[in-house]
């Protein structure tokens, strides 16, 4: 796979993701994954993924390990790569989790 084929398909991805959050979080990641965020884009990936892990400290959660592993990816290929494997199996399993979760409720 080409370079510009998986930038494409990474930008698909965050397209839909953008799709399901709030408008300011949404504007947010928008421009964290343009090209004009880029000094900032690793160093707050490793940070969320940071986050991620101390997931059991108040305000830090496990939202942002994804989060931090997609700014990365944005800019490191073989992330990238991962990325767009294994996101769509992750987010079909998600789907199957809330469809369980909701009609048991």
């Amino acid at each position: 796979m080409t370079d510009e084929i998986e930038r494409q398909k990474l930008d698909r991805l965050v397209e839909r993701l953008k799709q399901k959050m709030p408008d300011s979080l949404a504007r947010a990641i928008g421009w964290l994954v343009g090209p004009s965020a880029i000094l900032i884009r690793l160093p707050l990936g490793l940070l969320f993924i940071a986050g991620g892990i101390f997931s059991f400290l108040p305000l830090l959660g496990v939202w942002m390990l994804p989060l931090g592993i997609l700014l990365i990816a944005v800019d490191v290929p073989w992330v990238r790569r991962w990325v767009i494997r294994t996101w769509p199996r992750i987010e079909a399993r998600w789907r199957l989790w809330r469809a369980r979760r909701n009609r048991s409720a």
